[in-house]
């Protein structure tokens, strides 16, 4: 029996010591710069950035995994969207209270705004196609 203990116990510190490095590579390593045509929103320019134009706005934090797993994601649906649609970036961190008015419970959260109203949501990692699928429906 302590055998069976002692094997769980070295499994267990196995995985504890493996997610910690995986952890520090994750904070170490540099984040994906944002496409040119992506919009940093704040509280200030949400209102008008979002008015008048369909968008696509990602709720997210650095300290994100699946949130920087996005990023190359948002980077090539932006250079392939036209003009009439944009894609904006919401620091949770930085603008509290944009996450909040939207509930954005959890992140990666996209929310898609047509006019500043939103008609679609959608959390955790997706892919390209699906994005532009989602978008084109409206």
């Amino acid at each position: 029996m302590q055998i069976v203990l002692i094997i769980i116990g070295i499994l267990v510190t196995t995985f504890v010591v493996y997610g910690l490095i995986l952890r520090a590579k994750l904070k170490n390593t540099p984040m994906e710069s944002d496409h040119e045509k992506i919009v940093t929103l704040s509280d200030k320019n949400f209102k008008h950035q979002t008015a008048d134009r369909l968008m696509l706005v990602d709720f997210w934090a650095e300290w994100c995994a699946p949130c920087r797993m996005m990023v190359p994601v948002l980077n090539e649906l932006a250079g392939e969207l036209g003009s009439g649609v944009g894609i904006g970036k919401v620091d949770i961190e930085q603008n509290q209270s944009l996450a909040q008015k939207y509930r954005v419970r959890s992140i990666p959260t996209m929310i898609l705004l047509k006019n500043g109203v939103e008609v679609n949501r959608f959390v955790g990692v997706k892919n390209k196609n699906f994005l532009l699928k989602q978008i084109q429906k409206v």
